[in-house]
């Protein structure tokens, strides 16, 4: 069979383009990524280095037909306000917004298949009217669609991260979004044994934690909000690319390290971080849950691979034909 061919547009450190392998290859279907984006320079710094691919630059300047053909488009688009959204209908309501170039690329490509990763609050954002319309524009391009939140946690990752997926393919399939998982990998497979004293909180903010808080369970990643109350946990809640610097503490004593947060976000160990620790830690805060993605992909990949062993099936009795025309 052919290999399965997909882009990773606001590819980020790649988290995407490792669920997808590891989706197809527990069908022992080969798989290649064909085009690659991101406008961030050290993500594209940390891609290349696990990779081997220098992703493109800004994906609003490159011209759709440039893209190679690809049976499959996956994208964690950025989750900006989509406030320009206006009155008008489908595909055009999306201009000016990051979203208009995923759909501009299925308009003119039209892959078999795509899923989208955006945070939970897109689905409530202009009173639930944003998510209706970008469900419209794809469906106006032809496409199958459904969404569902979805949360790391509940996918083996000991981390609290809800996100709205989409799917999408280019005939309607009776899609079944994966089962919860009743593993979950432990704190104790996430967190280092050593760590450097430069990650370890003051001792002011450490006495000030362990004054307001009394945890029932350890090891625990201690969360303070906004308000400045505090809650732990045997897994950590969100990681965030723009959080205060020690709003997540292990046993309320130090951060995370740049491999545990990359181990909460489902990276494996083989994973090379190659930017200093503020980089990592805005790359790790942006990323997808890859364990999340791999099972949705999982759950899709079935139905591509049925297409494209038609496709393989009729190219065959094709050749077969050729050749018994050309022995008559």
């Amino acid at each position: 069979m052919q290999s399965i061919k997909f882009i990773d547009l606001f590819c980020g450190i790649g988290g995407f383009r490792i669920a997808a392998e590891q989706a197809f290859q527990k069908f022992n279907i080969s798989s290649k990524c064909v085009f690659s984006s991101d406008i961030d320079e050290y993500a594209r710094k940390s891609y290349y280095a696990n990779f081997g691919e220098y992703p493109a630059g800004d994906l609003t300047k490159i011209p759709p037909g440039s893209i190679p053909f690809h049976d499959a488009l996956f994208a964690g688009f950025p989750c900006q306000p989509f406030s320009i959204i206006g009155a008008s209908r489908g595909f055009e309501d999306t201009r000016g917004t990051l979203f208009f170039d995923i759909a501009r690329i299925l308009n003119v490509k039209k892959p078999k298949a795509f899923v989208l990763e955006n945070v939970k609050r897109l689905v409530s954002h202009n009173r639930g009217k944003t998510i209706e319309k970008i469900l419209l524009t794809l469906k106006q391009l032809g496409y199958w669609v459904d969404y569902r939140v979805l949360n790391a946690l509940n996918y083996g990752l000991p981390q609290k991260r809800e996100r709205v997926i989409i799917v999408g393919y280019y005939k309607p399939i009776k899609f079944t979004w994966p089962k919860e998982s009743a593993n979950r990998l432990s704190l104790e497979r996430i967190l280092e044994k050593q760590v450097s004293q430069k990650y370890y909180a003051s001792r002011y903010i450490q006495q000030k934690r362990k004054a307001a808080h009394i945890p029932s369970i350890s090891p625990s990643i201690w969360h303070e909000n906004k308000a400045g109350n505090i809650s732990s946990y045997p897994y950590s809640c969100a990681l965030r690319a723009g959080g205060s610097y020690n709003y997540l503490l292990v046993n309320g004593e130090r951060r995370l390290t740049p491999r545990e947060m990359l181990r909460l976000q489902g990276f494996p160990e083989w994973y090379k971080i190659v930017v200093d620790d503020s980089q990592i830690r805005k790359q790790a805060g942006n990323a997808v849950p890859v364990a999340l993605i791999r099972a949705v992909l999982e759950s899709l990949s079935a139905f591509i691979i049925a297409d494209l062993q038609k496709t393989d099936d009729r190219q065959e009795q094709k050749r077969n034909q050729q050749s018994a025309l050309a022995n008559c």
